[in-house]
């Protein structure tokens, strides 16, 4: 794949503990990986009323099977501004006292799944499945 380099993400971690795989890979568009370190780069700025900036994200998933293939696509606008909320409530959960669970797992075993995505506020976020 040009322009894209293999790396590991937190994603695999979570992965591991929903699903038994044999092989995982993760990767990553170079831009930004080249943008991060430079000093040269400006901050994303902000281009509507909540603060979110016109960067795009997507994340491309394909799962295979023997010879059977699924994909799953999301995009959206900034991507800070969709995992941020994610991060605060799950924290808040785990700190209230909310978490199913203690120790090292996955988000998804920590807490309700279905009730913490519900009680997140609407995102821009586009998905779809082929």
């Amino acid at each position: 794949m040009q322009g894209v380099v293999s790396l590991p993400l937190s994603e695999i971690i979570m992965i591991s503990r929903h699903i038994r795989s044999t092989d995982v890979h993760s990767y990553m568009n170079l831009a930004p990986l080249t943008d991060l370190p430079d000093p040269h780069t400006p901050p994303p700025t902000p281009t509507d009323s909540r603060g979110r900036s016109s960067q795009i994200f997507g994340v491309d998933t394909i799962v295979r099977r023997n010879a059977e293939a699924r994909r799953a696509t999301a995009h959206g606008r900034d991507i800070y501004a969709v995992t941020a909320p994610l991060v605060v409530e799950a924290l808040q959960r785990i700190a209230d006292g909310r978490g199913k669970t203690r120790g090292v797992v996955a988000p998804g075993e920590a807490i309700d799944a279905r009730n913490f995505l519900e009680s997140l506020p609407a995102v821009a976020l586009a998905v779809a499945e082929s």
